[in-house]
């Protein structure tokens, strides 16, 4: 399963495909909290927060996520390698869960880089150190588990066609719903309950929970909930 992890990081990295992907989000992310004017920028707000990264990157990664994950299965099966995999000494998950770790590991790599946001907001703030940390770490963990159910969303639409592009499409489609289609969904309600009930199935209403600096036990694991489903969900599509 590591010799597969590794395949994959090489694959991605042996093409500018990779650099470009995670160029464009770092790029992007910068020019919006500390260029661009407006709610997203840094210095315009008069606030030590880094609260623009983490309205940002959940749009944002609604289309690098599926960027990085629409080849796994669709390349391999548009050009026959698939079968080559499956005469290694691999059970399908084991396979499954190759390309998944490969894609976290991806997207944790666009990530890491914005902890300098941090950094420079703290030294930057009056007086030094004047920032809400414990917002700042929560929003960065929930932003992880934000992005490990978007991978698996996306290897899940990966297996399920040979054209890459129809992958990034179809994970894009289903991480926007996931993300904001529940609320959505739940706000033509008028009952308070039932927007409720419909909220705590997206995404969204567990990452701000968690972008309140407070890691609540249900909001992990209702994300590792969501990507065990579809890690299982591409394990039986490839079997088939």
């Amino acid at each position: 399963m590591l010799v597969l992890l590794k395949k994959e990081l090489h694959n991605f990295f042996n093409s500018a495909t990779g650099y470009i992907v995670i160029g464009i989000f770092l790029l992007v992310t910068g020019l919006f909290l500390w260029v661009f004017p407006g709610s997203y920028n840094i210095l315009e707000s008069g606030y030590a927060q880094v609260d623009g990264l983490f309205a940002l990157a959940p749009w944002l990664y609604l289309f690098l996520v599926p960027a990085v994950t629409m080849r796994m299965f669709a390349e391999e099966k548009h050009s026959g390698t698939i079968e080559l995999l499956y005469t290694k000494p691999l059970s399908e998950l084991q396979i499954v869960l190759g390309k998944y770790l490969a894609g976290v590991v991806l997207v944790m790599l666009s990530l890491i880089p914005t902890i300098i946001y941090y950094f420079s907001v703290y030294y930057l703030a009056e007086p030094l150190g004047n920032i809400d940390s414990g917002a700042f770490w929560g929003s960065f963990i929930g932003l992880f588990f934000l992005a490990v159910v978007y991978v698996s969303v996306g290897i899940f639409a990966s297996s399920l066609t040979e054209n890459q592009i129809v992958a990034f499409l179809l994970a894009l489609v289903m991480c926007f719903v996931l993300f904001i289609g529940f609320d959505l969904v739940g706000s033509i309600f008028s009952s308070g309950k039932v927007q409720a009930a419909f909220s705590f199935f997206g995404i969204n209403d567990h990452y701000e929970s968690m972008s309140r600096g407070v890691i609540d036990l249900r909001d992990v694991v209702y994300f590792i909930s969501a990507a065990a489903i579809f890690i299982i969900a591409t394990t039986r599509t490839i079997k088939r």
